[in-house]
């Protein structure tokens, strides 16, 4: 189902499922980022959805925190996303040790074109979420634009998705139905 129109950056809380008939298929990305064979397949074949709470904390810093579950027993990953271009480590079982940092960004400070483009007007007139993750000791660098775009005649959250690692390079489109 797509966004309704209360659905915004501002407030993206809600469970939002992958659409993988309108996403870009993230095999060859997961590969370079170490992702096993097995794991691999079972993403591939799982359902996978997204438990997002948004808040404002007293300082007044945005929090995105994002639960991940997939059917067929695989344990997701989390997020805990801050909107202040502060680095914060994390590790999990999938993409092992992380450093990450998120903020508020313009398409117009951003400079690859993939990432920039295919957004809906609010995004190109407002702001996008950018998130930046790089893998400590696997090489591999992912920088995120998420933001609504018009696909179809309807209003999808999506993830625009540029990682790279070395000379390889892979660009992913992530697209989420809205679950009520």
């Amino acid at each position: 189902m797509a966004a309704p129109d209360s659905a915004s950056l501002e407030d993206l809380t809600g469970s939002w499922t992958m659409n993988k008939t309108l996403s870009d298929d993230p095999d060859a990305l997961l590969k370079m980022q170490g992702v096993g064979w097995w794991t691999r397949k079972a993403i591939a074949l799982a359902t996978i959805v997204l438990h997002v709470k948004q808040y404002t904390d007293d300082a007044g810093a945005v929090h995105i925190d994002i639960d991940q579950t997939a059917t067929g027993g695989i344990k997701g990953t989390r997020e805990e996303r801050t909107l202040d271009w502060a680095w914060r480590e994390h590790e999990d079982h999938i993409f092992g040790k992380l450093k990450a940092r998120a903020r508020w960004v313009k398409l117009g400070d951003v400079d690859d074109a993939f990432l920039k483009g295919g957004w809906a007007k609010e995004i190109v007139d407002g702001e996008a979420i950018e998130g930046y993750v790089e893998s400590i000791g696997n090489g591999w660098t992912a920088d995120q634009i998420w933001g609504f775009e018009m696909i179809e005649g309807k209003r999808y959250y999506t993830r625009h998705v540029l990682a790279k690692k070395e000379s390889e390079e892979h660009k992913v489109r992530l697209v989420y139905d809205w679950q009520e």
